[in-house]
Formats: structure tokens, sequence, C-alpha cells
């Protein structure tokens, strides 16, 4: 009898073993999963072996903590949702402020930074890497004073490399999925510095793991931020579907890279215009190279026609030293160059560069001594004229003959239907584009009439 006992037990442990095996094991490789999760990202220490659920255990804590983070169900416990976050792919570096290195507000006390990429991921040409690398950091200069400056050799203050697994920095990466990335505060040795893991497959498009996207979210860390809780935020931890027609910071990613670089000096500025708004006026308007470029005080928008999204700068991330508010601004496409105006001075720029011996006095031009100031300008290509627009009137000036009109003439006389003072104006596609204010007006110098009222922010996606 005993050993038909025996034989029976044996079969009902085997029978047993194969009904519920998947299930435990499941629970169990997610309990090990969560544990692992929680003392990567949220400072939990391990302590002993048991997996027991209490509600006031430390990892029942750390587990809430996590919930309440991402704005899950916060129960303490592993339920489906929380299984489900843990394992995508996400940011190395920590969601909590007071773990790792992330002690009070670090910041950098310069603004000019350089970067150094040590060594290139074979998913990609080495020149896409670059230029993943220089959009992803000026993604964060284009809202703040920050200009970064790239260093082939020696040390800098944000060192870029791909490495996998351990790689000397004691936070080894996890082999594929997972943790894509980390980066240290500002600070010495490691600090600033943003690593990559290589078991990634890293691309340019969509698919796989887009590296602008990531390395704009590890600059964020570089330069001091902490991760958001706003999945909107480009600092939210969890890797999300990189959108290329959408700028990738939010408001919540502006205010507070601003609140740790805006110059004091600049408090009182006005906040970022809204190109949506109803009040909405430029300072000057030009094309730029087939694009179309909005000044409004210290910013720059830039538009291709054809293209529904803008790109959104600092006047001086793009030129240094340039000033903020300038008053006009047209393109001599031929030359490849573009006047820029502020008060009695002028700079003429190619591409990023501000050509030498700039600036000069406006009335180095032709003008007569009391002209002090420039309110619009266009270059009209087909007649080689440059139009150049003051209170009421505007004179011109031939490059044929190199000389400026001797007298200027009334706006109103030419410009059948422009009355007022001119904010702004450009040429495109052989109809000229007048900003009175709130008002855009499309004129069509053939027919020699108003032929369309718009509003300022026609060109945006309102």
């Amino acid at each position: 009898m005993r050993m038909e006992n025996l034989s029976f037990l044996l079969l009902l442990c085997a029978a047993l073993s194969c009904a519920f095996p998947a299930d435990t094991r499941q629970k169990e490789e997610g309990m090990q999963l969560i544990q692992k999760y929680l003392e990567n990202y949220y400072g939990f220490k391990k302590d002993g072996e048991s997996f027991v659920w209490k509600s006031d255990s430390p990892m029942t804590q750390k587990l809430k903590e996590m919930q309440e983070f991402f704005g899950l169900e916060v129960t303490g416990k592993l339920d489906s949702g929380t299984l489900d976050l843990v394992q995508k792919h996400r940011c190395g570096f920590p969601d909590i402020s007071g773990f790792s290195t992330f002690a009070g507000e670090p910041k950098w006390a310069k603004q000019v930074l350089t970067y150094r990429i040590l060594n290139y991921t074979p998913d990609l040409h080495p020149a896409d890497v670059n230029a993943a690398i220089k959009k992803a950091l000026s993604v964060w200069s284009s809202v703040t004073p920050l200009k970064f400056v790239k260093k082939d050799r020696g040390d800098a203050d944000i060192m870029i490399s791909f490495a996998a697994r351990g790689h000397n920095d004691f936070v080894p990466f996890d082999g594929p999925g997972g943790s894509l990335a980390h980066a240290y505060a500002p600070g010495k040795d490691f600090g600033g510095d943003a690593h990559f893991d290589e078991d990634e497959t890293w691309t340019k498009s969509t698919e796989g793991t887009n590296l602008f996207y990531v390395a704009a979210h590890e600059f964020g860390h570089s330069l001091g931020l902490f991760h958001s809780k706003d999945p909107n935020a480009l600092m939210y931890p969890v890797y999300g579907k990189f959108n290329p027609s959408v700028f990738p910071l939010h408001q919540d990613d502006i205010s507070g890279i601003q609140y740790l670089y805006e110059d004091t000096t600049e408090s009182n500025d006005p906040a970022l215009p809204n190109t949506c708004g109803p009040n909405l006026t430029f300072d000057a308007v030009t094309t730029f190279r087939g694009e179309i470029m909005f000044f409004k005080d210290k910013h720059i928008w830039r538009k291709h026609p054809e293209v529904r999204t803008a790109e959104f700068n600092l006047i001086s991330s793009f030129w240094p030293r340039l000033p903020p508010g300038v008053d006009a601004a047209y393109e001599i496409p031929e030359k490849d160059e573009t006047v820029i105006f502020k008060g009695n001075e002028f700079w003429v720029v190619r591409g990023d560069a501000i050509l030498p011996g700039y600036p000069q006095k406006v009335y180095t031009l032709g003008f007569p001594k009391d002209v002090r100031k420039i309110d619009a300008a266009f270059y009209n290509e087909n007649e080689g004229k440059t139009y150049y627009f003051i209170a009421e009137k505007f004179w011109r000036y031939d490059k044929r003959s190199q000389s400026m009109d001797k007298k200027s003439l009334l706006i109103r006389d030419v410009f059948p239907g422009i009355n007022g003072k001119i904010d702004a104006v450009f040429q495109y596609e052989n109809l000229l584009y007048f900003f009175c204010g709130r008002k855009q007006f499309q004129f069509d110098p053939n027919k020699k009439r108003v032929t369309q009222f718009l509003k300022t922010n026609f060109w945006f996606p309102c």
C-alpha cells in the first residue's frame, strides 16, 4: 500500500506542477522585475530574500511611490498596469531626485558648453550621429542662453559614448530593451556625460530607437533637469514613439530649463510668444535660404512654406552677437546674404555667420544723417532694388547704379491700401506681405492693390 500511496503522491505532485508552473513562474519573474526596477529607479534597498507583500514593507512603499509618479492607481500591489510599465523602454536614470547625483539644483555656471563624441555606434553613419547630437543639443539652446561647441579631442563638459553592459561608471546597461541611456547632472568627472546602450538599435527614423529623441532627453539631465511626471514632456522617463513633426519640448520642459538658465537680467522679458494668440505681432520677417524667418523680441521662427511646423530658436543661439528686438531684415538670395537692422546699425549674415566688418551705421547705405532707424525692408530680386520703409515713407536703393533715391516716396502712393507704420514686409512668389500690427496684407505689385487680408499668424499651423 505504501508503494501505491507513494506512486499516487508522485503522480499528484506531477499533475500539480503541470497545472500551476507558468502562473507561479510568471509571478516570481514579475516580482524580480519590479524589485530590480525599484532598486534601479526608486532607491529601494533589498533586505532579505522575501517577496511577501506587507502594507508597511519598504518594497510596498516604494511601489506606491512609483505608481504615484506614473499616475497609476496607487495599490502597492503588482497589478497588470504596473507590470506593463516596468517592461517599457526608458531612461536609465532614477525618477526620484533625492537619489543618485541629483542633490539640490545642479546647473552649469557658464553659458558656453563643450561636447565630445568619444565613439560611434555601428548602427548609423558618423555624420548621422553628429547631426542627431547637434540637433538634440539645439533643442535646449533654442530656449535658453546656452551654446554648445563640439570638440574632437581632449576633455569636454559633456562626453558622449556608446557602450554595452558594464562600462566603468557603476551603472551597467541591461542588454536590448529596458534602460536605453543615462546621463549625469552637471559637475566634475562624470558630470554632464551621456552614455547610450550599444545593445539597442539606434536609428534616425521612427523605427528602432531614435537617437535624436533619446539624446535630447538625456541632455536634459546633462543640464540639470530631473524626470517629469507629465507623459507629454520630453523629460518623462519612459521612451515613447518619436513624432518628427512635433517640437519635442513641452511647456513643462521649457519652464524647468528656463528656471535653471534664463538670465536674471531678462526676467522682465515677455513670456514666450504665442503664435496662435490674437495679439501676435512681429519685429521683422524675411526669406532665408528658401524658408521664412520671423523675428520677435529675442526669438526667431524658421518656417518652410511647404512644411506645417516651424522651428523655434533664440536669436542668440543662431547669431550670438546679434541683439534681440531687431527692427528689419531682408535677404539678397543671389549673394546668399541677409541684412539685419537694429537702431542705427546693420549686420550682414551668411547662414549662421556674421560677415566681418559689421555692424555698420545705417547712413553708410546712403540715407540722410537724420535716418536713425528702419521699420521694415525687402529686396526685389526682379528689379535689383531694396525698399526701406521709415514711418509713412520709403526709400529705394538701386543695386545696379549703387545709389539711393534722392528723396523718399509716400507708401500709400506706390502701395495703395497700405497705410500707417509697417512692422515687417517680405516678398514671396512675386507677392508682398506687409505686417501692420495684428494685420497682414497680401499685395500684388503687378495689380498694384491689396489682394488678401490675412491674420498675422497665417503662416503658422493655428
